[in-house]
């Protein structure tokens, strides 16, 4: 006896568990990259934001101009050393370089480059400038300032910087809590994924998505069937009290004559499918369908072509397709302007290369432009949603068809469905 295997790789539930395993894997991906460029790029602005800070406070610092202008350079070196080695590592600098008017270093913190000329770009138009350029500590975010005197003269230059490798460490201490919010997100995620995975298979089981497909299918096969058959059945009812009143009036000749033309109705349809050899389940949905319209005042028309092959989609699939179509062509026609445009037509017909063409036509209002796109969507409609599965029927028969290598197409005026499904091998029928 073959067994099946409980919660296979196959299953619908599974399916649902892998996509959003992948999903929020990848979510969680794009997050933590996110994340890790805003806080580089955080940390570089905040960088600009200290450096230049720091390097105009100092520019305007009355010893600093004081030190630049002296002419006992040694002591004005001396004089800053301190001050200057206090500012930079309370605001977590790499360095701060004071100069003269030409460039010449006041201020280092390696004292082997005191003296020594500013290796980066001095403002020819004397406005601070804040740039990253490579110098004796390595690449660095600088920002560098002039220093002024008392008529506005450039008589020296502050640079404050940070080197991209004290950036590189800044963000190394935030990636841990980039990684820790990221492992926070699909951890999230992979429970709600673990849910979904559980609230799926407690709905279909060990399905496949292909069974669950055609339990859908089923569903709404057995859903237009019974309420085909309904109509069917209130109609030959009235009909048949009908009849027995007037027989019981003693008016057999018009009893007969009503008995015949609902059987000559019905027959119409049976002919036509009897000449293709169709299927009986489709050829009673027609005649289900045809009550509902009599019910909804809508005028029916069927046209079977004999010469139309025959597809091989399963009885409950094409129930399924036809049904819907149907359904949806009744709900509209009774919404024409006018009595005359309130009809729906169903043709059968041979197509290009063996094909065969199933179309759904009525007279009702349309479809909107935008709203064309959407409507073979799982879960779209344009009718307010209820127990009988609003947003299922045309996704679910575009799903049918192409998984028989068909397709199913919307053309307007008039609003019409035209299925065209490959026929069977060698069913070609005459007249």
């Amino acid at each position: 006896m073959a067994t099946t295997r409980r919660g296979g790789v196959h299953s619908a539930a599974s399916r649902v568990f892998v996509l959003l395993i992948g999903s929020v894997l990848l979510i969680g991906a794009v997050i933590g990259a996110f994340l890790t460029w805003e806080a580089q790029t955080s940390a570089r602005q905040e960088a600009e934001r200290v450096t230049a800070a720091i390097s105009r406070a100092l520019s305007v610092a009355p010893a600093i101009e004081t030190a630049v202008t002296a002419t006992d350079r040694p002591a004005a070196e001396a004089e800053l050393r301190d001050d200057v080695e206090s500012v930079r590592v309370g605001a977590g600098l790499d360095f701060i370089t004071v100069m003269d008017g030409d460039g010449v270093r006041l201020t280092h913190p390696d004292a082997a480059q005191v003296g020594g000329h500013y290796l980066g770009t001095i403002p020819r138009d004397g406005h601070p400038l804040t740039e990253q350029y490579t110098g004796t500590l390595g690449p660095s975010v600088r920002t560098i300032t002039p220093i002024h005197d008392a008529g506005g003269t450039v008589v020296g230059w502050v640079s404050a910087g940070v080197t991209v490798e004290s950036l590189a460490g800044a963000l190394l201490r935030r990636l841990s809590a980039i990684l820790l919010l990221t492992l926070a997100v699909v951890a999230v995620g992979a429970l709600g994924a673990v849910f979904a995975r559980l609230a799926t298979r407690r709905i279909t089981g060990d399905l496949d998505a292909r069974d669950v497909r055609q339990a859908v299918a089923g569903y709404e096969s057995v859903r237009t069937l019974g309420e085909a058959l309904r109509a069917q059945t209130h109609e030959h009812g009235n009909r048949l009290h009908t009849a027995l009143s007037l027989l019981e009036l003693d008016r057999r000749d018009e009893a007969i004559a009503l008995l015949s033309e609902s059987s000559a109705q019905s027959q119409s349809v049976i002919d036509q499918m009897t000449l293709r050899d169709g299927d009986p389940t489709l050829g009673a949905l027609l005649l289900g369908k045809a009550s509902q319209a009599k019910e909804r005042g809508v005028r029916w028309q069927v046209h079977v072509d004999p010469t139309a092959p025959r597809t091989d989609l399963a009885p409950v699939d094409a129930v399924a397709v036809v049904g819907n179509l149907i359904d949806n062509a009744l709900d509209a026609a009774p919404q024409a302007k006018s009595g005359a445009d309130r009809w729906v037509r169903v043709d059968v017909a041979a197509a290009e290369g063996g094909a065969v063409a199933i179309t759904v036509s009525d007279g009702g209002p349309g479809i909107p432009a935008e709203l064309r796109e959407r409507i073979f969507e799982h879960g779209f409609s344009t009718k307010p949603s209820d127990s009988s599965g609003r947003g299922v029927g045309l996704a679910l028969a575009r799903d049918i068809v192409s998984a028989a290598g068909g397709s199913i197409a919307l053309t307007t005026e008039p609003t019409a469905f035209r299925v065209t499904l490959p026929g069977i091998a060698g069913d070609g029928r005459s007249e």
